[in-house]
């Protein structure tokens, strides 16, 4: 049975209200653009009838062939009427047509769907009826073309408002799958060293309860030292992938050639110890100037020559280069090392979190993955190849700051 996952719903939750949200303002405005238009052009060819109305009452003496949809009643100054054939039931209007023969002014009104002018033309009075159902289908036609408009326009509102949603949406996502990766990493990474740190205070606890020589506590106290640092070090990476891949744009600048001398000095000791020649080769005449963030740098440093140190049998040489390049101006830096390498076939696994090898089911942990993250945030690129001789050859690429 699957867990219901509080982050997802949360996301699924503010997905749908956001969607709901965009489509309702989105219908509402198609609705009223659809209004809008309607009683425009209603309105339009209201006028443009009541115009032609009046031109045939003002103008058309023939009552036996006037414009098509329009009917003439015409009462000369004896009384006599004459009248369209064919002419509505209802019509002429003939209170309208004694009102206005009786010297009163022109009327403009509507019945039963029909416009209806009365005036004076000369010493006749003329009026005039036209029909409204041409204009009023035309209406209806333009509400049923208006009606599926908004109706498709509806089904491109709900799209548009899903999409809208999921795209105002998405940082939120990502801050919840960054923060769920984070809990993963720091689980995975500190739940070993704590359980090691754990048995070894034990085991001192007990060999000072036993009353041990100091020189038999010294090896367990140096391990537990050991940890503590190693422990200090996995802490630092995680806070160091929650802020953003290290961005460059809230740093400065930074020499990289003083960065790596000061994490090669670092691992001084550690070489000696493990009898493995570490080497350094930089261009002390050109300043290898980047900007960005040192603490973030230096991280990318150690943990590549930490990389190169634990696949690195004692005897095996490691070296880190530094160059400046032209077109465009940047910076390149070299670890390499001659150990046991990696399967060509992991190259762009490399700097995945956590990842394993293909054959070894090796894990190379979380140090490459941010690694990768605070270079390509500084906008550079970060690369692993295989030695030509063996080992493994990392290789980055950084802009140049301008002098």
């Amino acid at each position: 049975m699957n867990r219901p996952d509080p982050d997802r719903d949360l996301l699924r939750r503010a997905r749908r209200s956001l969607a709901v949200r965009h489509t309702v303002v989105i219908a509402l405005i198609l609705l009223a653009v659809g209004a809008v238009a309607l009683y425009v052009v209603a309105r339009e060819e209201r006028a443009a009838l009541t115009a032609s109305v009046r031109q045939t009452a003002a103008t058309e003496e023939d009552v036996v062939d006037p414009p098509a949809g329009s009917w003439i009643f015409r009462i000369d100054a004896a009384g006599g009427l004459t009248a369209t054939d064919d002419a509505p039931p209802g019509f002429p209007d003939r209170a309208a047509l004694a009102r206005v023969r009786a010297g009163g002014a022109a009327e403009q009104a509507e019945s039963g769907g029909y416009l209806v002018i009365t005036r004076p033309h000369g010493d006749a009075t003329v009026q005039v009826v036209g029909s409204l159902a041409a204009q009023q289908a035309e209406t209806q036609r333009l509400l049923a073309a208006l009606g599926g408009a908004e109706l498709l326009g509806l089904a491109a509102a709900v799209v548009a408002g899903l999409l809208l949603a999921r795209h105002a949406t998405a940082p939120l996502g990502e801050a919840l799958a960054r923060q769920r990766r984070f809990v993963a990493d720091a689980s995975h990474e500190l739940r070993t060293p704590i359980a090691q740190l754990h048995t070894r205070a034990q085991l001192l606890d007990q060999e000072l309860r036993s009353g041990a020589a100091a020189a038999d506590i010294a090896p367990d106290a140096r391990r537990l030292v050991a940890g503590t640092r190693q422990l200090g070090e996995i802490v630092e990476d995680l806070l160091l992938s929650t802020q953003l891949a290290g961005r460059a744009e809230i740093g400065g600048e930074v020499d990289l050639g003083v960065v790596a001398d000061g994490v090669v000095a670092g691992f001084r000791h550690r070489a000696e110890a493990a009898r493995i020649e570490l080497s350094l080769r930089l261009d002390p005449d050109r300043p290898s100037t980047v900007h960005g963030r040192p603490a973030a740098l230096r991280r990318v440093v150690n943990a590549l020559l930490d990389n190169a140190f634990n696949h690195t049998a004692p005897g095996g040489h490691i070296a880190v280069e530094l160059h400046n390049l032209a077109g465009p101006p940047q910076v390149r830096l070299t670890v390499r090392d001659d150990g046991t390498g990696f399967d060509p076939a992991d190259a762009d696994r490399l700097f995945d979190r956590f990842a394993r090898g293909h054959d070894d089911h090796r894990r190379f942990g979380l140090g490459l993955a941010l690694a990768h993250e605070v270079v390509t945030g500084h906008g550079g690129t970060i690369t692993a190849a295989a030695g030509p001789a063996g080992g493994a050859v990392f290789t980055i690429h950084l802009p140049l700051r301008a002098g």
